[in-house]
């Protein structure tokens, strides 16, 4: 056991540790702007034991077991798409979107969303086809078999509807493809049919609030004090937070609450403002270094389903931190999507740490075998 914990990165979990602390304290603030209590922070403290917990425990877990057995993986796959059919038929309501499970909890309650699960669960199934048939993935059918894997949940998480997560299901399908070695004709023809996809969705799948949203990215003045208020706010608060920052409870657009959705959507302005420069910068940094630990344990797995597992977690990973931060700087249009190990919500940062103790055990097997 000792030799085991030994070969853990223990770089990697230092700054996974530090974010979830950042996140924490952040959530605490913006706890207290909003009710007055710290209901919001004692479950994501409750969330982020469960989650460092299971990061331990999938540590020592052998990974191989994804890769060997075939009927696990697919239990896996149907077992999420069914959550997402039933939360279709079952859940509840909010903001437009049916998007949790709500529960009865001691603490106020809590919600489970299914599509958080659906992501990291399609990242095994893609790496477990791909790893398999990269001497032949040129082939169209396997482009074609995968996107199958791909079009069930995207269709589900359009129909809630989330867009934001639907594009991000997308894009770890191409990019796990890209990493696997598809054709530069086959991603034209992918690209072609995104177009198309795009222009049917602007049409018959978008909500008039979600095309407010995207026509708010483009010119959030227009309209102030309706669309465009959330990311007017959660600019003018990264922007008044300086070089060091306003302290901890005591940013103005956050304890005032003119940010909505500080310790979801908008913690990055939240952190910003009350951070300051010098606090995103530390954020970025412990970023740079877990993607940097994820990548040379990539290089060094012993097996395809390993590398392709870590490289559509990173990809996972990057594209929530660059469209979170983008829409808190008005770069890409609001689309809900979380800050990893830093925003609010169990569901997210549960199944992150569960895929960062898969990630230990790929190193810790690499090692053994080296």
């Amino acid at each position: 056991m000792i030799q085991a914990l030994k070969k853990l990165d223990w770089i990697l979990i230092g700054a996974i540790v530090l974010l979830v602390i950042i996140g924490l304290l952040s959530i605490a603030s913006a706890s207290q702007a909003r009710t007055g209590a710290f209901t919001n922070f004692k479950k994501q403290l409750i969330f982020s034991a469960i989650g460092l917990t299971l990061l331990m425990v999938f540590s020592f877990v052998d990974y191989r077991f994804l890769r060997n057995y075939s009927t696990v993986v697919l239990s896996l796959y149907i077992f999420s798409i069914l959550l997402l059919v039933a939360l279709l038929i079952l859940g509840d309501r909010v903001r437009g979107a049916v998007s949790w499970f709500q529960f009865g909890f001691p603490l106020g309650g809590f919600s489970v969303e299914p599509v958080e699960i659906m992501k990291f669960v399609l990242i095994i199934v893609l790496a477990n086809y791909f790893s398999g048939r990269h001497i032949d993935f040129g082939l169209i059918r396997h482009i074609i078999i995968s996107g199958f894997y791909t079009i069930i949940p995207v269709t589900l998480v359009l129909l809630q509807p989330d867009l934001g997560s639907a594009f991000l299901i997308v894009i770890i399908w191409v990019g796990m493809m890209l990493v696997s070695g598809i054709r530069a004709r086959h991603l034209l023809v992918l690209f072609l049919i995104f177009i198309i996809i795009t222009g049917l969705s602007w049409n018959f799948f978008l909500k008039d609030y979600q095309r407010a949203r995207v026509m708010t990215f483009f010119e959030p003045q227009k309209d102030p004090l309706g669309q465009g208020y959330n990311v007017l706010q959660s600019i003018i608060a990264i922007g008044s937070g300086g070089f060091w920052g306003k302290g901890l409870g005591h940013g103005s657009q956050s304890q005032l609450n003119f940010l909505p959705e500080q310790h979801t959507d908008f913690i990055w302005a939240t952190i910003a403002e009350e951070w300051g420069f010098l606090g995103v910068s530390f954020v970025l940094i412990l970023w740079g270094v877990i993607f940097w630990r994820l990548f040379l344990i990539a290089v060094n797995a012993n097996t395809n389903f390993a590398r392709l597992f870590i490289f559509g977690f990173m990809l996972l990973l990057f594209s929530h931190i660059a469209v979170n931060i983008g829409m808190n700087m008005g770069f890409f249009p609001v689309a809900g999507i979380s800050l990893p190990l830093l925003s609010y919500g169990g569901s997210n940062l549960v199944s992150t740490l569960l895929a960062f103790g898969i990630v230990q055990n790929i190193r810790i097997n690499s090692s053994s075998s080296a």
